[in-house]
């Protein structure tokens, strides 16, 4: 049964798209300039060899972009979504895992921005709510970057009830909230441990963050309310990796 297709725009989200074996891309309608820069980029491999190209005029791509006010570089792409990962058959196959979890996170480009530093600091997976991800924006793929093909995404039924069995399978869950009373940065990050986030608005859910471990928190100047989703994120994942690389 073939898979329903949708359009992504920008740049590296193409082109990431292209690179990428197990995605599966249908058409790309490109500017004569785009096209050269594919291969200037990608000199030994033909990115474009059994893909269906369309020139177009940068005019002609705006209709591509217009609805949601993105700037299309000159690049679109009609492509299918990668298989759906399995979450328990992944965390058979690895050790000191760690997995961030997005509790109410709906902002498509919070979504991106959070994949793209997730991906750049080796995360090992997101898990996100099926419902609520917004798996076909292109607003999340530009924002990510070309990152949406280099990160393990979990989509599940039910955010409270993945954190309780991965608790079971010996998962260490971190909320991160203002109100936490200790510093992310004096934890000792061993195991397997999840990262989990609430939306921007309203924070982790109640009855979501009943399922943390502990409550930690990121300190920053008591004169700013708090950081941005992606902000946050950023800092945490830099920090883990660093971690991780020191242990290596």
């Amino acid at each position: 049964m073939n898979k329903s297709s949708f359009f992504i725009i920008g740049q590296h989200a193409v082109i990431e798209a292209l690179k990428n074996p197990k995605r599966k891309v249908l058409r790309v309608f490109l500017t004569e300039e785009s096209k050269k820069n594919i291969h200037r980029k990608s000199p030994n491999i033909n990115l474009l060899s059994d893909i269906k190209v369309y020139f177009k005029t940068k005019k002609e791509l705006d209709k591509y972009s217009t609805k949601e006010n993105l700037l299309h570089q000159g690049y679109v792409a009609e492509i299918e979504q990668l298989e759906k990962l399995v979450l328990k058959d992944f965390i058979k196959t690895k050790k000191n895992i760690t997995f961030v979890c997005l509790d109410g996170v709906t902002d498509p480009r919070n979504i991106g921005s959070v994949i793209r530093s997730a991906a750049s600091f080796n995360i090992d997976g997101i898990i996100v709510k099926e419902r609520q991800f917004p798996n076909e924006s292109k607003l999340m793929y530009k924002a990510a970057s070309g990152a949406m093909e280099y990160i393990n995404i979990f989509e599940v039924a039910n955010i409270n009830s993945t954190l309780k069995n991965l608790k079971e399978k010996n998962f260490w869950v971190y909320g991160f909230d203002g109100s936490g009373k200790k510093d992310f940065t004096d934890i000792n990050w061993k195991g397997n441990n999840i990262l989990l986030f609430g939306s921007e608005g309203f924070g982790l859910h109640q009855h979501t963050s009943k399922y943390s471990d502990f409550l930690v928190k990121i300190n920053i100047n008591n004169k700013i309310e708090s950081l941005n989703i992606s902000n946050s994120a950023s800092i945490v994942f830099h920090h883990l990796n660093n971690i991780k690389k020191r242990v290596d």
